[in-house]
């Protein structure tokens, strides 16, 4: 809806699909390059096409645009998909520069960048998207919110994984309580939401947020 509302036709896969890192990064590489395959098998014909391929979760960019090349290194639809994959934010600001919603919010935002995210590309983008859409965006120098994908839920990690968020994460957090809080990672919102007791949102679901204010989104 937000990808049409800012003038693009979009195109959804015609099934579920998995980047595999669930899989690869408990070492079952063949499973995971399974996943793989069919992720360049079923979007082939739009990857030969050059189409961008718009991705909501850092981590499964992160597999497509860095670890596919080093899994499928003779594949060129491999290459062109990394070479494709984009973010949500990062596309918008590279197709759709100072594009935003009608409707405006207000108020403070947090932004916490996952880690894959905050290794392979930049926050500037999802800042940039929300300042159009009038929050005043604060990006969080807290690093690693400590989940970490599946670290957080296994009980060897779990001590570690809380002792990583209560460094900076949650101070931060707690110290302004009425602020949005946006984390684009689903690890990142996942241990906002136990620790921290607050709900975050995706990028994609703040301008939601302000497509709504303008009559034209879901909600």
């Amino acid at each position: 809806d937000a990808l049409a509302a800012a003038g693009f036709h979009v195109l959804l896969p015609p099934r579920r699909l998995c980047c595999g890192r669930p899989l690869y990064d408990h070492g079952m590489l063949d499973l995971g390059k399974k996943l793989l395959r069919k992720v360049l098998g079923t979007l082939r014909g739009e990857i030969r096409a050059g189409l961008p391929v718009v991705v909501l979760e850092p981590s499964c960019a992160a597999v497509f645009q860095d670890e596919l090349l080093g899994l499928f290194p003779e594949d060129e639809d491999a290459g062109r998909l990394s070479a494709q994959t984009v973010l949500f934010a990062e596309f918008l600001g590279r197709e759709a520069a100072g594009w935003a919603p009608g409707g405006r919010l207000a108020g403070t935002a947090f932004l916490q960048g996952h880690c894959h995210q905050t290794a392979l590309a930049s926050l500037d983008p999802e800042r940039a998207l929300l300042s159009r859409l009038g929050l005043d965006v604060r990006v969080l120098d807290a690093g690693c919110c400590g989940m970490a994908g599946a670290f957080g839920f296994e009980r060897d990690h779990y001590d570690v994984s809380v002792a990583i968020a209560r460094h900076a994460l949650l101070p931060a957090l707690s110290a302004e309580p009425e602020a949005l809080v946006v984390a684009d990672g689903f690890s990142c919102r996942e241990q906002i939401r136990q620790l921290a007791g607050r709900s975050s949102l995706h990028v994609v679901e703040v301008v939601d947020q302000a497509l709504a204010r303008s009559g034209i989104g879901n909600r």
